[in-house]
């Protein structure tokens, strides 16, 4: 009897555990078919939301501009680059917006943007050199007049980023129009304004070391100032030296007489400044032989006040 009782207590047993065995398996298969749902949900969600998106913000494509269309974009900009070099700055307008409807170039909307420049829109302005950098983000001439806006509306921080992007561009895409010397010489107008002292002694020199383009006496000039700022009386004493002989060849090939005036009359303010450095280093006859050129100049502009006023002190330093 114990014996029976026995088998029946394990014969119960095993089918507890064999019970026990399906629920497992049951709960198992379970728990894949409810993460394989969530899954399946997850995926379509993020696949609606997906094509929500393409359609609310579909990929831009790029404008195909017809050869009909280019041919008319470039008569309209032809009669604006005529309008413009006659002075018809709002009529040239209009023809760069029918050329700008039919092609919407970079360089169309730079050029746009420097006739708005000239009747002085400047918020139409830096709209259309904001739209040519935007097309093409390598448009040195766009980033440079941008450049030009910004120190015209005293942003210099702005300007100077722009004229260190026209720098790199123009280095890896040259415009023709312009040149490395003159962004260099840019950028160190920049930096004196700022009072980046010797950022500006280290553009012009730039600017002065390049081989292209003609060098301005302007930047001979304006590196003295730097170098008056740092203390370098010496150097600033040569670059009036060197500015006061690039004008003195830009003279002889001036064309009209006011021209040469203007040139002399620089001249003139460069050896007067000379003079007064060479008087702060004790150099008494090297100032007296800047004020006597100074005077001579002064004297062939008929320009009595300031040959009165030379001639004053030089005596003063007899």
């Amino acid at each position: 009897m114990k014996n029976t009782k026995t088998v029946r207590k394990s014969q119960k047993t095993a089918v507890n555990n064999v019970a026990t065995k399906d629920s497992t398996n049951v709960w198992s298969w379970t728990i894949y078919v409810y993460w394989f749902i969530i899954l399946f949900f997850i995926a379509a969600t993020f696949y609606i939301l997906g094509r929500s998106q393409e359609f609310l913000h579909p990929a831009v494509q790029p404008t195909v501009v017809t050869e009909e269309q280019l041919l008319q974009s470039n008569d309209y900009l032809d009669m604006a680059k005529k309008k413009l070099i006659a002075g018809d700055i709002e009529d040239a307008i209009a023809d760069l917006n029918a050329a700008i409807d039919m092609n919407a170039s970079s360089d169309l909307y730079t050029l746009r943007g420097e006739a708005y420049m000239q009747i002085g829109d400047y918020q139409h302005a830096l709209i259309d050199f904001n739209s040519a950098i935007e097309v093409d983000d390598m448009n040195a001439i766009a980033f440079y007049d941008r450049s030009l806006l910004n120190t015209r509306l005293e942003n210099y921080d702005a300007a100077l980023n722009d004229i260190n992007n026209a720098l790199a561009a123009q280095s890896l895409k040259p415009a023709d129009i312009l040149s490395l010397r003159d962004l260099y010489a840019k950028r160190g107008q920049l930096n004196l304004w700022i009072k980046n002292w010797q950022g500006a002694i280290a553009d012009y020199t730039n600017s002065l070391a390049r081989p292209e383009g003609s060098v301005s006496a302007d930047v001979y000039a304006e590196r003295a100032e730097a170098y008056i700022a740092v203390g370098e009386f010496e150097n600033a004493i040569a670059d009036y030296a060197s500015a006061v002989r690039v004008i003195s060849e830009q003279i002889q090939a001036a064309e009209t007489q006011e021209e040469r005036e203007a040139k002399s009359s620089d001249a003139m303010s460069y050896f007067e400044k000379s003079a007064a450095l060479n008087l702060s280093l004790g150099k008494i006859e090297d100032a007296k032989n800047d004020l006597a050129s100074a005077f001579t100049i002064a004297v062939a502009l008929n320009d009595e006040e300031s040959s009165n006023r030379i001639q004053n002190l030089i005596s003063g330093l007899d």
